[in-house]
């Protein structure tokens, strides 16, 4: 049997998803870009860029960026199919300094459809909140919030995090951040090892409709418990590039730790 026929007999056999052709709307994969260069992004598109739907330019990172690589990594984006979007920072400092309208136009004027609006090192009252999502996507922009704030031991309350969703999706956002930053301990949904409270996900998958939150899960480990919590098509953010084959491996029960769940369906 040929390589390529045996490969799609393996494929075959294991797990498959219903939502595994872009564009997605569930079974989301965001991935975190904390300053590749320009081939190691090339190199990730081609070998993963089917399985990435989201790609966060981390930081401020993007200001610092050499401009005609960030105009190439956009253009690269596009014909991958992924949303590429600056983190919160951007948006947190213009919000800050009053801009935030002309930060909404300089994100079109690039070319981006997407855009991030968070609180996580600032205060915004939950009105203003309410209106600047509003006032992206009657500019023309998709947005994604994030709820949390950046710093370790903040854990939202279910109640806490079902209120602020409920608002964010009512205002118009698509999605939903669970913040976890890059570290994914003693943040959000982890405790200090880094292992997720079950928990707390339970109740919560119980107030809300989770296929519109995007659990960022930087560890392999989160990972693993939240697809076998949650089931497979849920989205998750905050992947290592180097961890995207990996993420989707389990997604498709092709690594041990997900593969009694495809076989026992």
């Amino acid at each position: 049997m040929e390589v390529k026929s045996l490969l799609q007999v393996l494929a075959d056999l294991s797990g498959t998803r219903a939502d595994n052709a872009k564009p997605r709307s569930t079974g989301c994969t965001m991935v975190i870009d904390k300053g590749l260069g320009l081939s190691a992004y090339q190199d990730l598109l081609q070998l993963t860029g089917e399985y990435i739907d989201f790609i966060k330019l981390a930081f401020g990172t993007a200001t610092i960026t050499p401009p005609q690589i960030l105009q190439q990594k956009i253009a690269l984006s596009k014909q991958h199919g992924i949303h590429l979007y600056f983190g919160g920072t951007f948006f947190e400092i213009a919000y800050s300094r009053r801009k935030v309208s002309e930060y909404y136009q300089m994100v079109r004027d690039l070319g981006l459809d997407w855009v991030e609006i968070s609180d996580g090192t600032v205060t915004i009252p939950a009105d203003t909140r309410y209106r600047l999502v509003q006032q992206a996507c009657q500019m023309g922009l998709q947005v994604i919030t994030e709820i949390g704030k950046k710093m370790h031991g903040y854990h939202p309350t279910v109640d806490e995090f079902a209120s602020m969703f409920a608002l964010d999706r009512k205002a118009g956002a698509a999605y939903v951040i669970m913040e976890s930053r890059e570290s994914g301990q003693n943040i959000g949904v982890y405790d200090q090892a880094g292992n997720a409270d079950c928990v707390y996900l339970e109740k919560l998958a119980e107030r809300i409709p989770t296929q519109y939150v995007i659990w960022e899960a930087p560890q392999v480990k989160q990972q693993v418990q939240l697809i076998q919590l949650l089931g497979n098509s849920i989205n998750l953010g905050n992947i290592q590039p180097n961890d995207v084959m990996s993420l989707e491996s389990l997604r498709r029960g092709l690594r041990a730790d997900t593969l009694s769940q495809f076989l026992s369906s």
